[in-house]
């Protein structure tokens, strides 16, 4: 295994890094300025790579810096978690990672139910576009979207979702939509993340073409669901995400639930060797017991 930086090397760029300063990573360290400078440093030069652009404005990360950082921070936030529950004599932690938006849409929701069920596990949640990096023990489960192309992992879907037009009841009555050649001339809501796009929609349902700009993008499906809420136009999004929305009568499905595009892309990803962990098993069962209650849309 290749030599590692020292720790405290890694804290000092992580540190400068947050702060996009030298001295305020120096007064939260404990050191001085000139201490945090030769750590940085040392840290370039073992890894030849500039890891900061500074410049009479201040410091900023490289592209370098930027993409070292979305690791090592990640490994240094798990590092403090195991230290912090070693100290509090917690041995059954368990290590979540989700992608935002079914994070706090679905699974939020639901947690009281697996605290009540294992009272004696410790759960850490964590939600980021960016998946975990299980080789830097970065999590034990990570809840991703999207394609799975995730090479040696397991891979578990968790339910099938229906992708639908959602708008509110007032925008929707508004427009008076009632066919579905009737959204080019509504503003539509953008999903960058989506894995089922506006010109996947129109090439199922009809035979136009989906527009080419939009009034407003998001990158994230609670984002584009709140924007429909407040009237800014028709989101395609997942009825799975949007099942709180739903259930409160601040959106309707514009077409109903047939209009849909039905997909699995939301998946259970770990590696083989977590999977006799008790936490890990627990949790796996309790996460498809609550996906099986889910009626996908």
């Amino acid at each position: 295994m290749p030599a590692l930086p020292p720790i405290a090397n890694l804290q000092a760029f992580e540190a400068v890094a947050r702060r996009r300063s030298f001295a305020l990573a120096a007064a939260e360290l404990h050191l001085t300025a000139s201490a945090i400078s030769h750590q940085i440093a040392r840290l370039e030069a073992q890894l030849d790579v500039r890891l900061f652009e500074r410049s009479a404005h201040g410091v900023r990360l490289s592209p370098a810096g930027e993409h070292y950082l979305l690791h090592v921070g990640a490994a240094l936030s798990a590092i403090s978690s195991a230290t912090d529950d070693l100290r509090l004599g917690i041995r059954n932690s368990l290590y979540v990672h989700s992608a935002p938006s079914i994070a706090s849409l679905w699974l939020m929701p639901r947690l009281h139910r697996f605290a009540q069920a294992f009272p004696d596990i410790s759960l850490n949640l964590s939600a980021a576009h960016t998946p975990s990096d299980f080789a830097l023990g970065q999590a034990d489960i990570d809840i991703r979207y999207g394609i799975p192309q995730w090479g040696d992992l397991v891979v578990e879907p968790l339910f099938e979702e229906a992708i639908v037009p959602l708008a509110s009841p007032a925008f929707i009555q508004l427009h008076k939509l009632q066919r579905v050649e009737q959204l080019l001339e509504v503003p539509l809501i953008q999903s960058n993340v989506s894995v089922v796009q506006w010109s996947d929609w129109f090439g199922r349902f009809t035979r136009l073409r989906a527009p080419d700009r939009f009034p407003v993008r998001f990158d994230r499906a609670q984002m584009s669901l709140d924007a429909a809420t407040q009237g800014l136009g028709v989101a395609l999004e997942s009825a799975v995400n949007a099942g709180g929305h739903l259930a409160d009568g601040k959106l309707t499905a514009v077409f109903g639930m047939e209009k849909g595009v039905r997909v699995k892309a939301h998946f259970a990803v770990y590696p083989e060797r977590h999977a006799k962990r008790p936490a890990v098993e627990a949790f796996l069962s309790w996460l498809h017991g609550e996906a099986a209650r889910t009626n996908g849309g």
